[in-house]
């Protein structure tokens, strides 16, 4: 198809009946010198239409720079002219293969057949498809990440190649995105260029150095925030205006990034040169992709406000023209151009939709949200693209916009049902250029739409690409092969001599960083000699080690004085608890029991370090406040929930003892109290059965008495009955018979008597036997007491007490510099601790 070098990115459909023409949409690339919107809701084809575009824009021979925060414009590199399905394959997305119940073989060939029928469809020739392969180079870009071609930003802090003079407004704003961006890393976000003193400063940093040709790096930006060279900031003097403390806050803000691992990502790769990432060394125009899903917030701020800013001062140093010289497309505008707020990217994308159509630089915007973007500030813009939206409020935004753009010149009615007619693949295209909205189709597209693409992929895509790190020319020296000549080769560099050996030195600064906010900080003191440290630490000192000096490490110093006091308990001590945390864990989480040493008193500490000692810079987490008042709720909360005292207790005898009180003091307590108690009953029950056995010894020597009595009785009626018997024997003799009854009385008597004695005598025995029962209950009464009381002596239980939070007092917290012995072994250095850390006892 012949488009006379315009876009072809569909075909017209009649506004009357939604269907369909056979008339092409043609659209004119020049029209984008004043920019295009792209609008519509997922779903809606909005990507497959910005493909195309690209497509045509590579097609024209016109570069494009690609902002991708999805994923989606990774698919305008999956060129397969030859529409194979093993071309496909490496593509086709495996698990939706599966669920249609396809192999990935099957599905890829589908697929190649789908769109082999797609682009007969749209009357797109194989020669157009190879033609588009060979049009432009593409690659994939990932600021902040290996998987693709890294992006090293330093080069947005390198000194410009255009003079100062006669570009100093240029320059500053290109300082201003910058520094803006830098800000935005750290976290400052809605920065005011004339009131915030962060921007202030680092802005004159960097137009002292850029004024005199010098470059700056990160590193550099960081002293001089400290340090800055100038003394002066309007009429004020510079501590006045920004104090050396809060300086050195916002330094360590930045150090915290350069010294992140992973921002190491940053700083490698090709620099952020546009005219590099616009044109290929051989001439031919570059369509790059930043892919940039993998990035934070903050960071995707950083890098979009960074790459405006270097496109804004490629674009500057360009001739004007009125033809399109390059596009930078922006996939998902929702956050960067808002209508409230101003984050870092709003100001140079307001600024180069204001200024680009003066120097040939398009910039094509996409979103799907048209309540959360300025149209105010998209009023520059001449074309839109309009498609399916999701809700009421969006259309009638959307209206206002295109009410703004085009001056109030707007039919709303008109636009309102065109676009609630709209259907998928189906846009409306308002060009300022043309008298008439029109209603298009999005063709198909040429590349392979895959969706978006993960960070996995991206180096299969380059390597699809033939993309690599390429050898760039100087910056801003790429341009299309009619305006160059064939770039010469470097000239060879000079031999160099041998590099010498450098002799070690002692590492750090001997200017001790200050700890962040009102961080307290400490010096423990080298206690040991090098050989006392190099005993303790089990190692030998070489014969050549020539010792360098002290070199101080920060440790985080963590110190509370616990009071107990319970007075149940008897309790009234008081604990300390003390940490050397080498390496603490950011996020406030560390094993302060891991790290626990011996009390520190005002005798163990030193007021000022060592004379020329060095120092290791504060770093990641010993240069945040916050991080420290994290360790220090933490450290208290731990003491609270796991620093207690054992209290030994015998509640039945209410005997306690703290841990001032040895075992076996409270072991002689509880016996003493034991025997108090034991006296006590023993006594009371010993006076119980004295009573019991009195009474029954009382009845005893009654019966024993009564016996007595009645013995001697029976031995007189014994007798009395003998003296009868006698007489009556002798009456029989005489004659007299009277004597027979009486002696017979007597007997009976006698027998009387003895019947007493007998059951006296048997009373006294019972009576013998309960006294010696009596006796054998009584000491088994008194044993069981005695055992009773042994039982309560010997039940020793621990009460662990904790803390109430108003007695724990934080004595000491913060930064601890330790010191190290530094010695030089041959091309090496060793280290060996001068402070002897003393583990607690406990």
């Amino acid at each position: 198809m012949e488009t006379d070098g315009k876009f072809y990115l569909g075909r017209l459909v009649d506004r009357a009946t939604g269907e369909r023409t056979a008339d092409p949409l043609l659209y004119d690339p020049d029209d984008l010198t004043t920019h295009a919107v792209v609008v519509g809701m997922t779903g809606s084809g909005k990507t497959g239409l910005c493909i195309d575009l690209l497509e045509e824009a590579a097609l024209n021979n016109l570069p494009a720079l690609m902002i991708d925060p999805k994923g989606d414009i990774t698919n305008a590199l999956l060129h397969f002219p030859d529409l194979a399905p093993a071309d496909f394959e490496p593509w086709i997305n495996a698990d939706a293969a599966r669920r249609d119940g396809k192999s990935v073989a099957q599905a890829a060939a589908d697929t190649a057949g789908l769109w082999r029928h797609g682009l007969a469809e749209w009357g797109i020739e194989p020669e157009r498809l190879a033609r588009l392969k060979a049009a432009v180079h593409c690659a994939v870009y990932t600021p902040g990440s290996d998987a693709g071609i890294p992006v090293s930003i330093l080069a947005s802090l390198a000194a410009p190649e255009i003079a100062w003079e006669g570009n100093r407004e240029v320059l500053r704003e290109k300082i201003s995105g910058t520094v803006t961006a830098i800000l935005g890393l750290v976290g400052l976000k809605d920065i005011d260029p004339v009131r915030s003193r962060e921007h202030i400063l680092l802005a004159n940093i960097f137009e002292q150095a850029w004024s005199q040709g010098q470059d700056l790096t990160l590193p550099e930006l960081i002293l001089q925030t400290q340090n800055p060279p100038f003394d002066k900031l309007g009429v004020f003097d510079v501590n006045t205006f920004f104090p050396e403390k809060d300086r050195f806050r916002l330094a360590m803000d930045l150090n915290n990034i350069l010294a992140a691992p992973a921002f190491q990502a940053w700083i490698e790769g090709e620099p952020l040169a546009v005219g590099n990432l616009l044109y290929h060394p051989d001439g031919r125009p570059r369509h790059s992709v930043f892919y940039i899903a993998h990035l934070s917030e903050a960071e995707r701020m950083f890098f979009v406000t960074l790459l405006f800013s270097a496109v804004e001062t490629w674009m500057r140093a360009q001739k004007g023209t009125t033809s399109l010289r390059a596009l930078v497309y922006f996939d998902e505008i929702f956050g960067y151009l808002p209508p409230i707020g101003n984050p870092p990217s709003k100001e140079p994308m307001l600024r180069l939709l204001k200024q680009a159509r003066a120097f040939g630089v398009g910039l094509v915007l996409a979103t799907q949200n048209p309540v959360d973007v300025d149209y105010k500030a998209l009023s520059n813009a001449g074309t839109w693209f309009v498609g399916k939206l999701g809700t009421e409020q969006d259309k009638q935004r959307l209206l206002d916009g295109l009410t703004s753009a085009m001056g109030g010149a707007l039919d709303r009615s008109e636009y309102d049902n065109l676009i609630s007619a709209l259907g998928k693949r189906v846009f409306l295209l308002r060009n300022v250029h043309d008298k008439r909205p029109s209603l298009f189709q999005t063709r198909w597209a040429m590349n392979y739409l895959a969706g978006p693409m993960t960070r996995r992929q991206i180096p299969a895509l380059n390597a699809l690409a033939g993309a690599t790190i390429t050898a760039l020319a100087p910056h801003g020296a790429h341009r299309p092969a009619a305006e160059q000549a064939s770039p010469a080769a470097p000239p060879a560099a000079p031999a160099r001599p041998p590099a010498q050996p450098v002799a070690p030195a002692l590492p750090g600064s001997p200017t001790r960083a200050t700890p962040p906010g009102r961080v307290a900080e400490y010096f423990l003191p080298p206690d040991q000699t090098v050989e006392e440290a190099a005993a303790a630490a089990h190692r030998a000192i070489p014969m050549n080690a020539t010792p360098l000096g002290v070199l101080y490490r920060p440790t985080l110093l963590a110190q509370s004085d616990v009071r107990f006091t319970n007075r149940k308990y008897n309790l009234n001590t008081e604990l300390v608890r003390a940490a050397l945390v080498p390496e603490p864990d950011p996020r406030g989480a560390v094993r302060w029991e891991e790290y626990l040493v011996r009390p520190l008193g005002p005798r163990d500490l030193d007021t000022r370090p060592v004379a020329e000692a060095h120092f290791v810079q504060l770093e990641g987490p010993f240069a945040d406040s916050k991080a420290f008042s994290s360790w220090q709720s933490d450290f208290a909360d731990w003491v609270y929930r796991r620093v207690e005292v054992t209290v030994r207790a015998n509640e039945t005898l209410g005997i306690f003892a703290g841990p001032e009180t040895s075992e076996a003091e409270f072991r002689r307590q509880a016996t003493r109290a034991t025997e108090e108690a034991l006296k006590k009953e023993l006594d009371a029950e010993e006076a119980r059965w004295e009573v019991k056995l009195d009474r029954i010894e009382d009845r005893l020597k009654r019966e024993e008495r009564e016996l007595r009595e009645d013995e001697a009785e029976l031995s007189a009626r014994k007798r009395e009955e003998t003296s009868r018997h006698i007489e009556t024997l002798f009456g029989f003799l005489s004659g007299r018979r009277s004597g027979v009854s009486s002696s017979l009385s007597k007997r009976r008597m006698t027998e009387r008597a003895k019947q007493d004695v007998e059951e006296s005598e048997e009373t006294i025995e019972d009576l013998r036997q309960e006294l010696e029962e009596l006796a054998r209950d009584r000491e088994e009464a008194l044993a069981a007491i005695r055992q009773h009381w042994a039982d309560i002596g010997a039940q020793t239980a621990e009460i662990q007490v904790q803390p109430y939070k108003k007695d724990i007092n934080v004595s000491l917290f913060g930064v601890a510099w330790l010191p190290y012995h530094v010695l030089a072994v041959d091309d090496r250095l060793m280290e060996l601790p001068a402070y002897a850390v003393v583990p607690a006892d406990d």
